[in-house]
């Protein structure tokens, strides 16, 4: 069992009391489920602004935790599943019982699902958990289940914000977390051959402002200051040549750090 497997089973029962902050509840007043509505509402968009419709689209959310999501998402796709290390926290949040297929994963860069099985794969707030030796790895296993063009969305909190940063600090589920700057999430992107799509900052109102003022928000989604950002690149089957053809250069060779090292926050740096 990995350790974060093992905490975020510990966390299960709890989960909620462990999130609050007093940061965090002004900004979400009565409404827990803000957070998870403002990503829906940006999947969503992304593809209206595209002319998509996602009916016909197979969605996996890979660390789904209690698939708050999901539930969100699932009548927007033809088929909605989900993956996460801990059992507690898939339990718990009766996401099975949801109408969504749910799986264990046996390790962090481990998928359980079928080869070009998915148009959709998003990660939200998952790779902060994950070792820095390990990105990479995982995004190779994304890059596995997504069907030629398909889409993955990375959401992961902004470094930038001061008030996300101070929220992660006294969190206990993110005692672990390394947060990633937008340029290291684009460049693992890339390292894996995907070409990104769309980046934009969000959360930058609390929700009684934001129900008020939701064009200014997008307006202002190329600024760095939202509290966090989502990443949606594509796959080709033309792309996976490529890599194949290009093969992997030597970091000893290069004389260069690993991009996660230059680019990643450690959670106990600077503010924290």
């Amino acid at each position: 069992m990995s350790r974060t497997e093992r905490e975020f089973d510990a966390f299960a029962n709890e989960y909620d009391q462990l999130l609050r902050d007093p940061i965090r509840e002004r900004f979400v007043g009565a409404d827990s489920q803000f957070f998870h509505v403002r990503k829906y509402d940006l999947i969503r968009d992304f593809y209206r602004r595209r002319a998509t419709d996602t009916k016909s689209l197979a969605l996996l959310d890979i660390g789904c935790g209690r698939g708050e999501l999901l539930k969100l998402l699932r009548d927007d796709f033809s088929e909605a599943a989900g993956c996460d290390l801990s059992q507690e926290m898939l339990e718990g949040g009766r996401v099975a019982e949801a109408g969504v297929q749910v799986r264990l994963q046996t390790s962090p860069t481990n998928i359980p699902f079928e080869d070009r099985r998915f148009d959709l794969v998003t990660a939200v707030c998952v790779y902060h958990h994950v070792a820095l030796h390990d990105r990479d790895a995982l995004t190779a296993e994304v890059r596995r289940v997504l069907k030629p063009g398909g889409v993955f969305a990375l959401i992961e909190h902004n470094p930038y914000n001061p008030a996300t940063r101070i929220i992660v600090s006294r969190t206990p589920v993110d005692a672990d977390a390394i947060l990633l700057r937008p340029i290291t999430a684009r460049r693992l992107v890339e390292r894996q051959g995907f070409r990104a799509l769309d980046h934009r900052y969000f959360l930058y109102f609390p929700k009684g402002v934001y129900d008020r003022c939701k064009s200014l928000e997008r307006v202002l989604g190329r600024v760095p200051l939202g509290g966090q950002y989502a990443l949606f690149c594509s796959f080709s089957g033309g792309q996976e040549k490529l890599l194949a053809l290009s093969g992997r250069r030597s970091l000893m060779g290069s004389g260069r750090l690993p991009i996660a090292a230059q680019g990643s926050i450690p959670p106990h740096n600077g503010p924290y």
